[in-house]
């Protein structure tokens, strides 16, 4: 039986990055924070890469925080970061890990909890998770946006150059160790998918899994689907910062694209997603191929699209681009992997297809046919119903009814763990 909190809880959130409405990571924890204010007091605490003594922090647009605060760890340039990465690495330790563990966030916790008590600390991400000091009347949640271990280790198994993939296995068992104890220290952990509730619950049987899936701005995309839709056009969208989008675009340019062309010369495919790597830029000057670096609003490129692709082969989690997709009433076609974790039935809300000749022959076929397209889409629209933000933030807060009764009586400022 649930129970109800007896007064509103005092939150903090600690995280890698600044929440915002774009895309991935960002918009998860942008949407977690809006979730927990409906009921509780929060707090923000985010890294930050700049070392402007000017630069002037400001709390994310549209929520309603206690208290926030913006901690820089300084910016480290290629080659030094090169360089940490060796060193760590002969040191027999993880620079996955290494690069979240900074004295300047464990200052400004300190800082925090010297000023008021927190019921719960929610770090966004295992790595962020990285061992702090912590009063031992918080109560500290991992919000587990991917199985970061089962992330690394999928890049070893389709990473590349022989020494992306040596690196990705050896960071594999580091983090898995790390990821693996973190969890079972925390008071709980909230994951985006049933799947990857059953993976670490495989590993730790003992330890309190909360789904509370990814989600979708149904409003946000309401009317945008109306947009003039291009005739033989096939859109890929996702941050080209992330190695696993930048694998499955590269892959499917090599694999997919040449066989599309050949039977079809009239499609053309656009890449839409930030900071693409010049591997990726390089795509831009084949025929038919458009790569458009950042964009402000990502609706009018998926509006444009006949198709919608997801061929990813590296993954955990569950990939915000199907849902978007579905939003935009798009027929989409993508890996197993890149749908897993989502309620879908292949066939019925989109195509799945894993080998290349089969996913180049299964694009071709929908924009072929409108009507095979169409009934995709209204599937996969009707099932984007169930993802709202809304909803998974009923799932957040019902967790941590189940995780966390607030307590009134005396607190230790700081007894530290």
């Amino acid at each position: 039986m649930e129970f109800a909190p007896s007064k509103t809880m005092n939150v903090l959130v600690v995280c890698p990055y600044q929440p915002e409405c774009s895309s991935g990571a960002r918009t998860r924890s942008y949407h977690v924070i809006r979730a927990l204010t409906r009921e509780h007091d929060v707090s923000l605490v985010v890294l930050t890469n700049n070392n402007d003594k000017e630069h002037e922090a400001h709390p994310p647009q549209g929520l309603k925080l206690q208290r926030f605060a913006e901690v820089a760890v300084g910016q480290v340039s290629r080659p030094k970061k090169r360089l940490k990465q060796l060193f760590w690495i002969l040191s027999g330790r993880s620079p996955e890990l290494e690069s979240y563990r900074h004295p300047e966030i464990q200052e400004a916790l300190d800082a925090l909890f010297a000023k008021q008590h927190y019921d719960i600390l929610i770090f966004e991400g295992s790595q962020m998770a990285a061992e702090y000091r912590v009063p031992t009347c918080t109560q500290v949640i991992i919000d587990e946006h991917n199985i970061e271990y089962e992330l690394l280790y999928r890049t070893f198994q389709y990473g590349g150059l022989l020494i992306r993939r040596w690196y990705s296995w050896w960071e594999s068992r580091k983090v898995q160790s790390a990821e693996l104890r973190r969890c079972a220290q925390s008071r709980g952990v909230l994951v985006t998918s049933a799947r990857e509730a059953s993976l670490l619950k495989s590993s730790l049987p003992n330890a309190t899994v909360h789904v509370v899936p990814n989600g979708i701005d149904l409003e946000n995309f309401r009317d945008a689907h109306n947009a003039r839709e291009l005739d033989n056009h096939i859109v890929f969208t996702g941050s080209m910062e992330y190695y696993p989008n930048i694998d499955a675009v590269l892959h499917f340019a090599r694999e997919c694209w040449p066989l599309i062309r050949s039977n079809e010369p009239r499609v053309t495919w656009t890449i839409a997603g930030r900071n693409p790597p010049s591997s990726v830029l390089k795509l831009g000057k084949l025929p038919g191929i458009t790569v458009t670096g950042s964009v402000a609003d990502i609706k009018p490129y998926l509006a444009a699209a006949s198709v919608v692709i997801a061929p990813l082969r590296i993954g955990s989690g569950t990939r915000l681009k199907i849902l978007e997709a579905f939003a935009m009433k798009k027929a989409v076609v993508s890996t197993r992997l890149g749908c897993e974790g989502l309620d879908v039935i292949p066939g019925k809300h989109l195509i799945v297809a894993d080998w290349p000749d089969m996913f180049a022959r299964q694009v071709l076929i929908l924009l072929q046919d409108s009507q095979a397209r169409g009934a995709l889409a209204k599937a996969g629209h009707d099932l984007a119903q169930a993802y709202s933000w809304e909803l998974c933030g009923d799932a957040l807060l019902s967790a941590l009814r189940h995780l966390v009764e607030p307590y009134d009586g005396p607190r230790p400022l700081f007894e530290i763990t």
